[in-house]
């Protein structure tokens, strides 16, 4: 029998042994790609707050002759390869979702969209990052590689939510009814957080954390694009705290008052962390902390917001 027989044989005995339902397999993978995609949102950031932006000087190669960091490049090339690295790892669990998918990829759309949406995206944000490799760190190159880890974040997040049926049209988990203006507020603060995330881009284009010490700057006016920043800050805050009164004033339990006081909590200690880093000369280690709490506020604002949707009004 010859190879291309046999082809069609093997892919249905490996269906047969795949989930004909959403099970725990699936469940994990969809947390691990949230995990995944927030990690990678830490490492960028160490590889720009170590100034190892350039740890590796080309790409696709780390260097012209090797595909990998050598000992002579340093603890900065060893950064670099890593945070590589770690794209091949996302790209590996996003397929092994779209595997144990398989069988449920017309049942579940939904699932099997987000976790392609995951997957093409890896290999896009590895050439978005060689080009920030190639244009020396342009910083709105490497805006624009931090925007897409933040997107898929998002995707992630609503993996996470239908993998466990906690919205959706597949919805198992039952959510208590709740005022019609928590929708439209819900949306407007994930909305409110994602400007804040790209006007914080800006921010950081403008100040001293290049990724090394030779890379461009925007040459924006960053105590003017801090205050501009902060403003959709204010906002989200102004939304979270309405959210919690109706939540205390309306008795509102399960896991919308879940997801409202974990925004709530992100958002206190991403201000925090704001105001404390502006007044303490940018700290490196304040700056990644506030790059993690980034992807943490993205995640539960879209959280927060895709349960809202979901809920009944009542």
């Amino acid at each position: 029998m010859s190879t291309a027989s046999r082809l069609p044989q093997f892919v249905g005995r490996l269906a047969s042994k795949l989930p004909v339902t959403v099970d725990s397999t699936v469940r994990r993978l969809a947390v691990l790609s949230l995990i995944g995609q927030t990690v990678l949102v830490v490492t960028g950031g160490a590889v720009r707050l170590t100034a190892s932006g350039l740890g590796c000087p080309t790409w696709p190669r780390c260097t012209n002759n090797s595909l990998v960091n050598t000992p002579e490049m340093g603890i900065h090339g060893f950064i670099e390869f890593g945070n590589r690295l770690l794209t091949f790892a996302l790209a590996a669990v996003a397929a092994l979702m779209l595997v144990y998918l398989w069988n449920l990829r017309k049942e579940r759309k939904d699932l099997f969209l987000l976790a392609l949406g995951l997957l093409a995206s890896i290999p896009a944000q590895a050439i978005i990052g060689g080009i920030t490799v190639l244009t020396q760190l342009n910083p709105w190159v490497v805006g624009l590689h931090f925007l897409v880890s933040m997107a898929l974040v998002v995707f992630a997040t609503l993996l996470v939510n239908r993998a466990y049926g906690r919205t959706g049209g597949f919805r198992t988990r039952p959510l208590a009814s709740l005022p019609g203006v928590l929708r439209p507020v819900m949306t407007a603060v994930a909305l409110f957080s994602a400007i804040a995330v790209m006007l914080g881009v800006v921010v950081t284009g403008a100040g001293p954390h290049a990724g090394d010490a030779n890379a461009p700057r925007n040459n924006l006016d960053w105590d003017l694009f801090s205050h501009i920043h902060a403003v959709p800050a204010y906002l989200v805050t102004a939304g979270t705290l309405l959210a919690v009164y109706f939540v205390f004033r309306r008795g509102i339990s399960g896991i919308f008052r879940t997801a409202v006081l974990m925004l709530l909590g992100v958002t206190v200690l991403q201000a925090v962390i704001g105001f404390t880093q502006y007044y303490n000369g940018i700290p490196a280690l304040l700056v990644g902390a506030h790059m993690l709490g980034a992807a943490l506020l993205m995640a539960v604002a879209t959280n927060a917001a895709d349960i809202a949707r979901s809920s009944p009004v009542g």
